[in-house]
């Protein structure tokens, strides 16, 4: 493949679509394939819906001029964002972790963009298709970028960084997560350790939360601009309130301390507002600007959100979850002050394995520990292990049960990975 030559192809269409059904004007459509789908099958039909050229990887498909012929189509799209992302040089902020790594993205693109023009990941494009696209909507404008990264299984975190080279690295933390891809918890650490390696190797720097033993293991010979609630450290902060809300106060160095009052939900968030508030001060944004930015980000997308119904006070945290996020939200949640009853609806945690029987069982003994007014459990993990609680084998049982027995005037905290679509309950409550 010619890299020079689809680049200035980019260059003069450079919007990108991976999918036929969307296809703006004068945009060029890679031909990707997936399990149950070839994109070369729909390269044509992706020109007469707006896109000015197509790349495929299979030549009886390339019939004219506007079909350009590549040996693998998702190599292709790498390894032009590669080409894109050197040719812009601008700096780039890479981000992973077991937890928080959206939600820490967001909060670092609310401050980064009251100085910068920016660029970000949008969504969870954080993965090995997400991420070319990610860099590829990067323009001669753009002055700063934030790129996630996500991984489920070993050597990906390595893949992507050598995708966007960022200049700059941050992992929010490592956890008990994808465990049935990764192995073990070394494995995630391992995985998650392939960013500080990329960064050691290319001379750049990491934000590290310096009380993090694990992430201070796995950063040794790196330049490191810390956060954490240790004064000494380049930025430091603690907890005002969070019932629900966090306030908290920071500060740098000598500098006058500042309040900031979020719109977040979890004391655990502490250590993602205080990465971003360290991001945005080591690039130059005026407390007053992180003030601003971090105040006015509102939680999306079922991330500690808080709902108000007319019936209950609800706290969505129902996009993911896995053993260390449910661990943290249910500490949390038992820490809330309120003065109406709490009620707790958790849904099952995936890809744990071996760990699944143990890692809901550790979940339930918190649960026997805490004095929440309701528990409702579903699915087939939390089905298979010791509880004196309400089980349901699936979220559509449990919304059936609620709509005969319907709970009112509770704080209700709502949890489960993604495939439990735990959200659905929301429209009973």
């Amino acid at each position: 493949m010619n890299i020079e030559e689809l680049y200035s192809r980019f260059i003069l269409s450079p919007t990108i679509t991976i999918d036929s059904r969307v296809c703006p004007k004068n945009s060029i459509f890679f031909a990707l394939k997936g399990e149950s789908f070839n994109g070369n099958k729909f390269a044509l039909s992706a020109l007469e819906r707006g896109s000015v050229l197509a790349v495929v990887d299979e030549p009886k498909y390339a019939v004219d001029d506007r079909f350009f012929l590549v040996d693998d189509c998702l190599t292709a799209l790498q390894d032009l964002a590669r080409f894109h992302r050197k040719n812009l040089g601008l700096p780039i902020l890479a981000i992973t972790g077991t937890n928080g790594k959206t939600t820490t993205k967001e909060l670092c693109a609310a401050v980064l963009k009251q100085k910068y023009n920016l660029h970000y990941t949008h969504g969870n494009l954080n993965n090995h298709i997400g991420v070319p696209l990610t860099l590829l909507g990067m323009t001669d404008k753009t002055e700063f970028a934030i790129v996630e990264m996500g991984a489920n299984h070993p050597g990906e975190i390595k893949t992507l960084v050598n995708i966007a080279l960022p200049n700059y690295g941050l992992i929010t933390n490592v956890g008990k997560a994808h465990l049935e891809g990764f192995g073990s918890f070394e494995g995630v650490m391992n995985t998650k350790k392939e960013l500080y390696d990329f960064i050691k190797d290319k001379n750049g720097k990491i934000f590290i939360d310096g009380e993090n033993p694990y992430l201070q293991g796995m950063s040794e010979g790196i330049e490191k601009i810390i956060y954490g609630t240790n004064e000494s450290f380049y930025v430091w902060g603690k907890i005002i309130s969070a019932s629900p809300f966090v306030s908290f106060v920071w500060q740098k160095g000598s500098s006058n301390q500042n309040t900031v009052s979020t719109r977040l939900i979890g004391e655990y968030n502490l250590s993602n507002l205080l990465s971003a508030v360290c991001v945005g001060s080591y690039f130059g944004v005026s407390e007053q600007a992180i003030k601003k930015g971090l105040e006015d980000y509102t939680p999306e997308n079922n991330r500690s959100q808080l709902k108000k119904t007319e019936k209950n006070e609800l706290i969505l945290d129902s996009y993911n979850a896995n053993p260390t996020s449910m661990d943290a939200a249910l500490r949390n949640f038992n820490n809330i002050q309120t003065d109406k009853s709490k009620t707790v609806i958790l849904g099952d945690m995936f890809e744990l394995g071996n760990d699944a029987e143990c890692e809901h069982q550790k979940i339930v003994d918190l649960l026997n520990k805490s004095a929440f007014q309701n528990v409702f459990l579903v699915g087939k993990n939390f089905s298979g292990v010791s509880s004196k609680f309400s089980v349901f084998q699936t979220t559509a049982e449990l919304i059936d049960y609620l709509m005969l027995n319907p709970v009112i005037d509770n704080c209700i905290l709502i949890k489960g990975s993604r495939s439990m679509k735990m959200e659905s309950v929301v429209d009973c409550l």
